[in-house]
């Protein structure tokens, strides 16, 4: 009994093995997080440096959206998910999540936010910046 138990279990083993070695793999990487220009050229820029693990993140979500919408053309509005590419949090000197950053025209960071912030302060800021 021991014997064919041992035989069923190596059998099982071996085929699985054998499953593994020979099943395809798909060997491409991920595909890696593309970074927008930040700040965007000529235009006051606003991005939200947040994460999908992120509970505020996930509040601001829907809000920064429509705000991606309705500032197309009169300023950019970057979400960036740093879970997806943890090098932004050190080149932008991110120590916490979520994090606004907004930029004027010519590129000079105006204002560093740090937590959840509402919509109607950062439509507050981009007014305050000239942005109509």
């Amino acid at each position: 009994m021991m014997k064919k138990l041992f035989t069923i279990r190596g059998a099982f083993f071996f085929f699985l093995g054998m499953a593994l070695l020979f099943s395809p793999i798909d060997a491409t990487p991920a595909d890696p997080v593309v970074v927008p220009e930040i700040p965007v050229k000529g235009m006051v820029t606003m991005v939200d440096f947040g994460a999908s693990f992120c509970a505020p993140c996930k509040a601001m979500a829907p809000f920064l959206e429509k705000l991606e919408k309705e500032y197309k053309g009169k300023a950019a509005i970057l979400v960036l998910d740093v879970g997806k590419a943890p090098d932004l949090c050190e080149r932008f000197g991110i120590i916490e999540l979520p994090t606004q950053v907004f930029y004027n025209k010519e590129g000079k960071e105006i204002l560093r936010h740090k937590g959840f912030m509402k919509e109607e302060d950062i439509v507050k800021q981009l007014k305050k910046m000239g942005v109509k």
